[in-house]
């Protein structure tokens, strides 16, 4: 379909824009002669049309074809010639309208007639010399237009290519990084099952409702900052309904808070990834995770304990959903982030900063 709609676009150009430099041409080729206070024969007037139709069409034969298909592909050799021969043909054209046409005795006539009425001196004959140069100035015009016009449908067309790219690997990390929370969830409530009933009930409630948002809300490419924190706050509870009082949980939102359109599912994995590396079963463990804002600037702090017997920084095999927000954040946010991932065992501590321009 891209190509198609280049071809199209090659193939019809802006008709307004062509109308309008013919109709210079033509006011050129028929209103100058005008000043010269001659009675021009009919004759003229027929060479000049003849003249108009060779320059129109020398001009599209160059943009079509001889440009695309020579200067284009860098035979400039074959491009040059074409157009020698062209501008030859049409002087041979031309001079030869005139003598069918007998222009040669109807202008000697006029002139003589203006020479007689105003006293002044014969002109010189240059119309030869005129029709040459007027078509090496169109071919170059041609050639012009088509470069500029060929550079912009290049450029227009590589951009779609990279957006088509983009949004396609973007549906492809997305769809990474969705069933990957979703089975890790899918498993804490299976363990809840055996333990306590009601509340898997209430974790299947707030489960729902997550994959509500992540169908519905996320679709659209862009979700409110206050619907990003509360599905935060959906996952943070439905974690700590397995969890054991040695762990301790505090998410801290901004205060006050000011709507903005971010990417969706951007602070899940940084909070996943802290439930999964920070948490012990049988020694203290905390997680914090602070999000504020400051002008059009979002920043996210996730700090949790670090054990020195668990993998705190991803890997191949635990890392996907922290290895496709970083790739994310490259694609929709180019140089408009900055992420940092320490790891301090002085004090036992691993932490994630991500700063996010929004505007």
């Amino acid at each position: 379909m891209m190509k198609m709609d280049t071809r199209a676009a090659r193939k019809y150009p802006p008709l307004l824009l062509h109308l309008l430099g013919w109709g210079f041409l033509a006011m050129f080729l028929m209103w100058q002669p005008l000043n010269w206070q001659i009675q021009f024969p009919i004759a003229f007037w027929i060479k000049q049309a003849v003249l108009f139709t060779l320059l129109v069409s020398i001009f599209y034969i160059n943009y079509y074809f001889w440009f695309p298909h020579f200067l284009a592909k860098n035979k400039y050799v074959k491009f040059i010639l074409l157009n020698v021969i062209s501008v030859l043909i049409i002087a041979f054209t031309m001079e030869q309208v005139k003598s069918y046409i007998g222009f040669g005795t109807q202008m000697e006539s006029a002139f003589r007639l203006a020479r007689e009425a105003n006293g002044e001196k014969k002109r010189a004959e240059k119309l030869d010399n005129f029709a040459m140069i007027t078509a090496l100035m169109v071919i170059g015009l041609s050639t012009g237009i088509a470069a500029v016009r060929t550079a912009q449908m290049d450029k227009q067309y590589r951009q779609n290519l990279e957006k088509e790219k983009i949004n396609s690997e973007l549906s492809f990390l997305k769809a990474q990084i969705n069933p990957h929370f979703f089975f890790n969830t899918l498993n804490n409530i299976y363990a809840l099952t055996v333990i306590d009933v009601e509340a898997a009930r209430e974790a299947l409630h707030k489960l729902s409702r997550m994959m509500r948002y992540v169908l519905y809300e996320t679709q659209h490419g862009t979700v409110l900052l206050s619907q990003e924190i509360a599905f935060a706050q959906d996952y943070i509870q439905l974690m700590q309904l397995r969890l054991t009082d040695k762990v301790t949980v505090h998410l801290d939102p901004p205060n006050p808070m000011h709507d903005v359109s971010i990417a969706p599912m951007l602070f899940l994995p940084f909070i996943e990834n802290a439930f999964k590396h920070g948490v012990s079963a049988v020694q203290p463990s905390r997680i914090d995770i602070r999000i504020s804002q400051s002008s059009n600037k979002i920043f996210v702090e996730v700090k949790n304990t670090l054990f020195t017997d668990k993998r705190a920084i991803l890997d191949e095999s635990n890392g996907i959903g922290l290895a496709n927000t970083q790739r994310r954040l490259d694609l929709l946010y180019p140089g408009k982030y900055q992420l940092e991932v320490n790891e301090n065992k002085a004090e036992k501590e691993f932490e994630v900063h991500l700063e996010l321009e929004t505007a």
